[in-house]
């Protein structure tokens, strides 16, 4: 992994505990008051409804990075490796620009919802929109990295087997990069 790789799932697997931490933290405090008393505390079922988009969107960025998530591989590799490379960076580009297009989407939407308010702490709704804003922004910015991965990859093969074996040779195969 290199610096962006890190610094990303540095920063998602930190929300994800936090969240999950806060959220366990919460319900169980909660349920014992119920039982101990009778009571519960009136804000402890908002914490949790704010903070698990949180937990999913900075789980979908943490499988994106170890490329968790299902791929159908098999046509691309039927692909001569010139063509697969070119597919490979030209498909990331796709899907980088994809995930740019619902960041930036989202965060015209931040306004509008940022005056719905929830019900007892009174948190904005942007709150919550914000986690799907940074998440599609962080996947565009994997995927970039891996349109950049697979572009100079499928570049260091060709040059490595064309000093290797003459400039006739087919290139290898190009690492497809792991966040899809």
């Amino acid at each position: 992994m290199n610096l962006i790789e890190r610094l990303v799932t540095g920063l998602c697997r930190a929300v994800l505990w936090a969240s999950t931490l806060v959220i366990f933290v919460i319900l169980v405090c909660n349920t014992a008051l119920r039982y101990a008393s009778g009571t519960s505390l009136q804000w402890a079922n908002e914490v949790p409804e704010l903070l698990f988009p949180w937990l999913v969107m900075s789980g979908v960025v943490l499988a994106a990075a170890h490329g968790a998530h299902i791929t159908t591989s098999f046509l691309v590799e039927a692909l001569p490796a010139r063509v697969r490379r070119a597919t490979a960076v030209l498909g990331w580009l796709a899907v980088a620009a994809l995930y740019a297009t619902l960041a930036w989407s989202t965060l015209n939407m931040l306004e509008i919802v940022h005056d719905e308010r929830s019900q007892i702490l009174g948190i904005p709704g942007s709150l919550t929109y914000g986690c799907v804003m940074v998440g599609m922004a962080l996947l565009a910015l994997l995927a970039l990295q891996s349109a950049w991965r697979a572009c100079v990859a499928g570049r260091d093969r060709v040059s490595a087997q064309a000093g290797a074996a003459g400039a006739s040779a087919e290139p290898a195969r190009p690492v497809a990069g792991a966040h899809w």
